[in-house]
């Protein structure tokens, strides 16, 4: 079964921060991030239960050949994803997505 996967407007704004980043370091490689955390989109659509979790409900997935990770909440209806973030940054940003009402 392929549950539907919605990314939050704040994991689509980080998308496009970590996009512009590597674009502007290597012409190209902004588009291979996107491919890669499409991969893990589709993996997390398919398979949810395939990743721990790192805080309360929400569970990550690395992103291949890049440091990030993709925070998601799944409730075996459907996937948020909440945060597409680097693995160096604080994870309290993140955790600070995490919709109250979802957490319980």
């Amino acid at each position: 079964m392929t549950y539907p996967l919605t990314v939050l407007p704040e994991a689509e704004a980080d998308l496009a921060d970590a996009h512009r980043w590597y674009e502007e370091r290597c012409p190209g490689l902004g588009q291979k991030s996107l491919q890669r955390v499409d991969e893990v989109f589709q993996r997390i659509s398919e398979s949810p239960e395939l990743h721990a979790l790192a805080h309360k409900t929400v569970r990550q997935a690395l992103i291949t050949q890049f440091p990030y990770v993709v925070c998601y909440i799944w409730d075996e209806h459907m996937i948020d994803v909440v945060a597409v973030f680097h693995g160096h940054r604080d994870p309290t940003v993140w955790r600070s997505r995490v919709d109250i009402s979802r957490e319980s």
